[in-house]
């Protein structure tokens, strides 16, 4: 039992830890070329919408289901999911700013404005946030897996691994454009990775006399919310603001495609 445990949280750790591969492919694109940097956040972006709408959600509802009958687990699904939009909303709200209207006004052509820096700093921050909330139960459910049987929990690691990865991109390619700072877009891309081992360990510790299907389900569509006010309100604003419509879609457009197929292959 003692390996099965290690095997499960080595699973769940290398999964969390594609986080930081993606950021590292977001320094290939060059600081401040303005046209990529609109493509990576429209990619960030469809990557964010896609995998909420298409898997997670679904995810909730069908973890439900076995439990509340699948008409009652579709209303939770869509309170939790909406639920999740309001949390994301009143984060936003309450967060401090760190710019202001006038700033954006006043400089609205110069891109290397500090006004604009802080707000993709902030944009990296936000989502470094929400994207470890999201792995946070994605690193319960492979560790349980695992632990359940180790080719299943195997599978599921390298599914969430190369679902990290585009994630990761999200992360680090808003922060290392404000910054320039390579370490510090790292450091917070494997921190929001690192999410998954911790969910491993609280849940063999603390919650998994607690946790069920129907607390799975509730989280993951609260997580979907959250990540599509992201998507909707931050990244994709900015994709349009830094290159324009038909780039920030190309992006969005490439983004979902590869979730796609990910989710196809794996």
């Amino acid at each position: 039992m003692g390996n099965q445990v290690l095997y499960a949280f080595l699973l769940t750790l290398l999964a969390g830890l594609a986080t930081g591969f993606g950021g590292f492919i977001a320094f290939f694109i060059k600081q401040k070329d303005f046209t990529k940097l609109s493509l990576g956040l429209g990619f960030s972006a469809g990557v964010m919408i896609y995998v909420s709408f298409v898997e997670i959600l679904d995810k909730s509802t069908m973890a439900m289901t076995d439990v509340v009958g699948l008409k009652e687990a579709k209303w939770i699904t869509l309170v939790a999911f909406f639920a999740g939009i309001l949390i994301a909303f009143l984060v936003d709200w309450f967060l401090p700013e760190t710019i202001n209207q006038d700033e954006l006004e006043t400089d609205k052509d110069d891109k290397n404005d500090n006004a604009y820096a802080k707000k993709l700093h902030r944009m990296g921050l936000f989502t470094a946030l929400a994207i470890a909330i999201h792995n946070f139960p994605e690193g319960l459910a492979t560790f349980m897996a695992g632990l359940t049987d180790l080719k299943l929990g195997a599978s599921i690691a390298v599914a969430i691994a190369i679902h990290n990865i585009p994630e990761g991109i999200a992360v680090s390619l808003p922060i290392y454009n404000a910054t320039g700072d390579k370490k510090k877009a790292l450091w917070y891309t494997f921190l929001s990775g690192f999410a998954e081992p911790v969910g491993a360990i609280l849940g063999y510790f603390i919650l998994l006399p607690i946790f069920s299907p129907l607390t799975f389900g509730i989280v993951f569509a609260g997580v979907a919310g959250i990540m599509v006010y992201i998507a909707f309100d931050e990244l994709l604003p900015a994709a349009r603001e830094y290159g324009n419509p038909h780039i920030a879609i190309f992006g969005v457009s490439g983004g979902m495609f590869v979730m796609a197929v990910s989710l196809l292959l794996f």
